[in-house]
């Protein structure tokens, strides 16, 4: 049920974590264009921008962008293209006992950075294997193959193969997880996992993968709304946001099924849950009956991707609540 209206936050892509006390933190991309966001040499952030740091002293009802600063450093003055302020999207961020991980999208691949406060960020480091390829250049798997669309000239132009795209991460243990959408048309959910103090370079691609995948198809061309529920992760399936409770753990994640039309970009998304079948991760997961959750396929490009904060008692579930807003909603249990 909807909490909060309208948390203060742009509709899009963010992580919000619990940082003690009242005090809630959210990890955004933004740029000039959409925040008045300018790099850290002090020059506008180009569209869609930067990682930027948006902070709530309210109980998480209401966030505000204190510095309107990229988080991350420049090599140097003024900023360059290897710096990819210019995009450094959907972020998702775990923080673990002695340290922070960050992983986001730059060019459909996957980077990894980590801070000892949440503010101060290490260099990016790229997972192996991630981004759009080529198979002639080196082999991909079924599930990571791109297929044909039937609403898209071409989803080949930079490969026939995808590793990467929106991201997820968490941490159990001394293993790190991040997670991974596989391939296009149909899409699926991966996942790498290596020793947390190893990096990015350590991580390796689980061997469940994949965990999920599209399996129903794109469906009846001329299916809208509520008649293309079942279709809606047709195209892609990333954005995990992962937590555990009890001896499972529970996913959010983004389904697009694409344009319903050739003369339109995307415009099918929706909300789909998963949980892991048993206690671990790298195994086969199941989805939710009921998906998509809160609101059926539509043109809101931030109801997907939805970020999931335990607080006490409290589940609370961030994600967009009109098209224009984005807003708070609370589990209910019945």
């Amino acid at each position: 049920m909807i909490d909060e209206y309208n948390v203060g936050l742009p509709v899009g892509e963010s992580d919000t974590v619990y940082r003690g006390g009242t005090e809630f933190w959210a990890y955004l991309h933004a740029s000039h264009r959409s925040a008045g966001v300018v790099d850290q040499c002090g020059d506008p952030a180009p569209f869609p921008g930067c990682v930027t740091l948006w902070k709530s002293h309210d109980g998480g009802r209401h966030f505000v962008l204190e510095d309107p600063v990229c988080l991350f450093s420049c090599k140097t003055c003024p900023c360059g293209p290897t710096d990819h302020t210019h995009q450094q999207q959907y972020p998702r961020v775990f923080f673990d006992a002695d340290r922070a991980y960050m992983v986001y999208e730059w060019g459909a691949g996957t980077f990894l950075r980590t801070s000892a406060d949440g503010i101060t960020w290490a260099a990016e480091v790229g997972v192996p294997g991630t981004g759009q390829f080529h198979s002639s250049d080196r082999p991909c798997t079924e599930a990571e193959s791109i297929g044909e669309h039937p609403n898209i000239w071409n989803e080949a132009e930079y490969g026939d193969c995808l590793v990467g795209a929106p991201p997820g991460i968490t941490i159990e243990g001394d293993l790190l997880y991040v997670f991974v959408g596989l391939g296009r048309d149909p899409g699926h959910m991966g996942c790498y996992v290596g020793n947390k103090y190893a990096g990015a370079v350590g991580l390796r691609k689980c061997a469940s993968n994949p965990l999920f995948g599209a399996e129903a198809g794109y469906g009846p061309l001329d299916a809208l709304g509520a008649a293309a529920n079942p279709y809606f992760e047709f195209r892609t399936i990333s954005s995990a946001d992962v937590v555990r409770v009890g001896d499972h753990y529970y996913m959010a994640y983004e389904g697009v099924r694409g344009p319903s039309d050739p003369t339109v970009v995307d415009n099918q998304f929706a909300l789909g849950f998963a949980r892991s079948a048993g206690p671990a991760i790298d195994g086969p997961w199941e989805k939710c009956p009921g998906n998509p959750v809160i609101v059926d396929v539509a043109n809101n490009w931030g109801i997907g991707h939805a970020d999931i904060v335990l607080f006490g008692p409290a589940t609370y579930l961030y994600t967009a609540t009109s098209e224009t807003t984005r807003g708070r909603y609370v589990l209910v249990r019945k």
